[in-house]
């Protein structure tokens, strides 16, 4: 079976296709505090998205890899065997035991594998699947990205899960679930008629209820300012634990977020969880980092990973670097917090979230 994507076909593994929704067989999405079997990563290496930076990007990579191996598999994308020696070379230069780190030789054209990689489900006995959303490179704005729509189509035999192919255009940093059937998005995004022209509003949310096993899904407005993904959740509001919700915040009223994130929060005050709990909101300070041409970033500190033991928390030189931190550590006292300088990796557009696939346990 076969669906199409922006005039081409999108191929299907038919072997693998299930007709029924994850939803009915009792599958969800879990927190990305739960427990974790892997995290996902491609490595970096287009010098397009990263100009005269590709190195420094890698240098980060190196910093993830070993903070993250220690206590889970790391499962790595490169685009040949050639990468993959030096990889292994610098990695074990770096101290990282390398029998962590399972290796996938495959084309891909960047690095951003939370938006075209799986998003992992689970059901009520433990039992792992994966949905494969479609991806047209953030409503075809990049169109040499549109080749990793198909990444993981040809992954499935070496994905050991069932397969659920949506027939929705979503990339994953545009879902934030709590693991207990509520679901955060935004407008901006799922509803740009750049992705789904053809679904109503309706229709669109019943979709997410049914491949991520969702009760409910809550729309804020709009992401960041100068966000090229159309506004993705992962940038202005996450979990931090099945009722609080960190929201990005700025009090600069010259900030071009300054009323977007206003009406976010108002939205969130009025939203309780399935069981009635009104939502726990905290404010997370916005950073305020500019390109090189004077238009400001798309910077958050809620582009924040969570995996076992560790919280990867980006930095970008600011007065509000440790503010943040601090404010997101205190929900994760168990995990070791990691700063990161993520100024060269908001270069190519996004963070430390986005460059991340959790796969749980």
């Amino acid at each position: 079976m076969a669906g199409v994507l922006n005039g081409t076909a999108d191929p299907i593994p038919t072997a693998c296709y299930m007709s029924n929704n994850p939803r009915e067989q009792n599958y969800r999405v879990p927190a990305e505090w739960d427990k974790q079997s892997a995290t996902w990563l491609a490595w970096p290496y287009d010098t397009i998205t990263f100009p005269q930076r590709v190195s420094a990007v890698e240098k980060i990579y190196y910093q993830i890899i070993k903070a993250l191996s220690e206590h889970e598999l790391i499962k790595l994308l490169v685009t040949t065997e050639q990468v993959k020696e030096k990889v292994t070379e610098q990695l074990e230069a770096n101290g990282v035991n390398i029998t962590q780190i399972k290796f996938y030789v495959t084309d891909y054209a960047d690095v951003w594998v939370r938006d075209y990689g799986p998003t992992f489900l689970l059901n009520q006995q433990g039992k792992p699947a994966w949905v494969k959303w479609r991806y047209n490179a953030y409503g075809n704005k990049f169109p040499d990205l549109l080749k990793d729509n198909l990444v993981f189509n040809n992954l499935t035999e070496q994905i050991k899960a069932t397969l659920f192919t949506a027939p929705l255009v979503m990339e994953g940093g545009a879902i934030e679930p709590n693991g207990q059937g509520l679901v955060l998005t935004t407008e901006q995004c799922l509803l740009s008629p750049s992705r789904n022209p053809n679904l109503t509003r309706q229709q669109t949310e019943q979709l997410l209820k049914d491949y991520l096993g969702a009760n409910k899904i809550i729309w804020l407005k709009q992401g960041l300012y100068n966000d090229h993904t159309d506004g993705h959740i992962d940038e202005v509001a996450r979990f931090v634990n099945p009722t609080t919700v960190v929201l990005a915040w700025t009090d600069n009223i010259n900030n071009p977020n300054y009323q977007n994130l206003r009406d976010n929060l108002n939205i969130l005050q009025q939203q309780n969880t399935l069981s009635g709990e009104p939502l726990n909101i905290i404010k997370l300070p916005l950073p305020e980092v500019y390109y090189d041409n004077n238009q400001l970033a798309p910077a958050s500190y809620a582009n924040f990973y969570l995996a076992n033991k560790t919280v990867l928390i980006p930095q970008f030189g600011q007065a509000t670097d440790l503010t943040a931190a601090k404010i997101i550590a205190d929900y994760f006292p168990k995990r070791t917090i990691i700063g990161l300088n993520c100024l060269d990796l908001l270069y190519g557009g996004g963070g430390l979230h986005c460059i991340t696939q959790p796969e749980p346990a």
